[in-house]
């Protein structure tokens, strides 16, 4: 059973600069939430902290009643595409079989049930004939695939994703919103970092709205509306067509 998830007043600061200030939210299985501010609003700061990738000045996670460390085999996370070295010499196949480890084992020989599960995976992101491939030939798009395939190696309950269309082309976005909203179905809780106003109504059921501090959180219809984003974004904002609340 997934439990829901719930942040509890975590800040992150660097250099004695807070980038994360008091932010609590919580959201029940079956959620698929966008995580929006403006450049610097501590998006990628709060993932990271969530997932105890980075310290945090205070605060916790519960998934349920338990810690975010004892649910981290259920937790699948994709970076931002930026900070992935693409240069490391591995083929696609082997990179989405990483994703079976935290299950299996770091040093357990994968079996073949491991292997036919990576595949299938691949097969869910349309990249199966990729499989033996350098990851770093891949395009934009083929690599968020790829790596949205290894999260889906880990099968996870909790999935976390940092700016995943940045870069990508269309077909590929398509593929991966379809993939979310699948996971969402299936009961899933899935948070993803994201830039694009134009897509947020028909992308995303929740939202987590912030600039530092917390601006909002719930559904779209609650958070998506003019006096919020003028006060993330600082500044009246041309949103017309973006379907925001007045």
């Amino acid at each position: 059973m997934i439990d829901s998830i719930t942040v509890n007043n975590i800040s992150v600061s660097y250099d004695d600069n807070e980038v994360v200030k008091d932010v609590s939210f919580s959201f029940g299985p079956g959620s698929l939430i966008g995580v929006l501010g403006p450049n610097g609003a501590g998006k990628s700061s709060l993932l990271q902290a969530m997932l105890g990738l980075i310290p945090r000045d205070h605060g916790n996670v519960r998934l349920g009643s338990h810690s975010i460390d004892e649910m981290r085999k259920q937790i699948a996370y994709v970076p931002q595409r930026s900070n992935i070295d693409w240069n490391f010499p591995i083929i696609v196949k082997d990179t989405v079989l990483l994703g079976t480890y935290p299950k299996t084992g770091l040093f357990r020989r994968p079996k073949k049930e491991d292997k036919e599960w990576s595949m299938e995976c691949l097969r869910q992101v349309g990249m199966e004939e990729f499989a033996k491939r350098q990851i770093g030939e891949l395009s934009g798009g083929q690599q968020q695939r790829v790596f949205l395939a290894r999260a889906l190696a880990q099968k996870a309950d909790y999935f976390f994703l940092d700016e995943p269309f940045v870069g990508i082309d269309v077909s590929s976005e398509e593929v991966i919103i379809d993939i979310l909203r699948q996971l969402k179905n299936s009961g899933k809780i899935v948070f993803v970092v994201h830039h694009d106003l134009s897509k947020v109504r028909s992308y995303f059921d929740e939202l987590v709205l912030i600039n530092k501090e917390l601006i909002d959180a719930g559904p779209v219809n609650k958070v998506f509306q003019r006096d919020n984003m003028a006060k993330a974004y600082q500044r009246e904002l041309m949103l017309e067509g973006l379907g925001v609340s007045m």
